[in-house]
């Protein structure tokens, strides 16, 4: 066997310029420059290989010899040491990548899947507000349980919906970091979620007006007012929401059936084509009352431009102290369905724009019960406004 350690720190600083053994192939190259660097020298698959162990004496004796067992260790498993070093630091280097980098990087790929490509930013948002601004610095394969604990904590409970979202996304961006081939924990989410426990919150749902209020209320609306008019269609035409009837265009009516597009609608792209809303006498009516207002073809202008905002139907009912939102109504139309309407679950959940059914049952489904809808939205108009038998 050949001597090691033959080396001593003193007689290493004192050697001249030249090549010095220390045993086992580690070899101290001292230059004319009186810069020094220590080789290790080894034989790989019957190929020589020559394999730097860092400057001399920021790197010491000692510390040279422990690196050189572990390399003729590999060596010995049959491993070229200099490639199992540069893998190693390539995989170093891959997995410094920040979670903020990751996470808008799963965004950008994501975003065909969004509604409007994300431009809401109702995606991203739980992760820039409470996430990204405590660990968004820290490479992803460094993230456990305990650090996505400690930074949804404070909102667990207070803001739990906001919180789940953001567990859900941090989720989604470390299965990312996977795709990407980074070591990241996939189960740091899943763990997280356990040590955070059961949340203690209470759905807060919209409140709605009681369905046998509702036609009282409808009657005092002001027929000639914007804002009450939109209010009137949008609880006869109780399958919208708030956005497509604000945008409203006479483009959008065809005989008595509005073609509410589908990027207006409440669903992912590519989700769901456009939803043709049946459109009762009295819908007919309201829109007929509406179109001296309209301007550049929607039905429901503000007052400087574009069309009137989210909030302007809610504060109609606010300022009449009522509890209930225009939201609401959506609930108020679903109870009557059951309590008095007859109507069957699948009908009135299409009525009101929910999926139903699971994935393999809506491929199959061809029809969007627009006959069916058509005579109970007349029927909801009839008692609405009070004309019903």
């Amino acid at each position: 066997m050949r001597a090691l350690h033959k080396l001593s720190f003193a007689r290493a600083r004192a050697a001249a310029p030249g090549k010095y053994s220390d045993g086992g192939g580690l070899w101290l190259f001292k230059r004319q420059d009186g810069g020094a660097q220590w080789i290790l020298r080894v034989t790989v698959h019957g190929r020589r290989r020559e394999m730097g162990l860092g400057r001399f004496p920021e790197v010491s004796i000692q510390e040279a010899r422990v690196e050189a067992d572990k390399w003729r260790a590999e060596v010995r498993a049959g491993r070229d040491p200099i490639k199992v070093r540069e893998r190693r630091r390539r995989d170093a280097k891959i997995n410094l990548y920040l979670l903020e980098d990751i996470a808008r990087d799963c965004f950008e790929a994501r975003k065909a899947e969004l509604k409007e490509d994300g431009k809401a930013g109702r995606w991203f948002s739980p992760l820039e507000l409470h996430v990204l601004p405590k660990l968004g610095k820290i490479p992803i394969a460094e993230i456990d349980q305990r650090d996505i604990r400690d930074v949804l904590k404070p909102i667990w409970h207070s803001k739990a919906a906001t919180a789940k979202k953001a567990l859900e996304r941090l989720s989604v961006c470390i299965e990312h970091g996977a795709a990407l081939g980074l070591d990241v924990d996939l189960q740091a989410p899943r763990k997280a979620r356990a040590l955070l426990g059961a949340q203690r919150h209470t759905v807060a749902h919209i409140p709605f007006m009681p369905w046998q209020d509702v036609p009282g209320f409808f009657k005092s609306l002001d027929p000639d007012s914007v804002a009450h008019l939109a209010l009137k269609l949008l609880i006869l035409t109780i399958g919208t929401r708030s956005k497509p009837l604000r945008f409203l265009h006479l483009d959008h009516i065809q005989d008595d059936v509005w073609n509410v597009p589908g990027e207006l609608m409440k669903s992912r792209p590519g989700a769901a084509a456009d939803f043709r809303v049946p459109l009762s006498r009295q819908a007919l009516s309201v829109i007929e009352r509406a179109q001296p207002f309209q301007r550049d073809g929607f039905l429901f202008p503000s007052a400087r431009k574009g069309v009137i905002s989210d909030a302007t139907m809610a504060r109609l009912m606010e300022r009449r102290g009522l509890e209930a939102r225009p939201h609401g109504f959506r609930s108020s139309f679903r109870v009557w369905c059951s309590e008095v309407g007859d109507v069957t679950w699948e009908v009135a959940e299409t009525c009101i724009a929910h999926s139903t059914g699971n994935k393999v049952e809506r491929s199959y489904k061809r029809t969007d019960l627009l006959e069916q809808r058509r005579e109970v939205m007349q029927r909801w108009a009839d008692f609405v406004d009070g004309s019903e038998p």
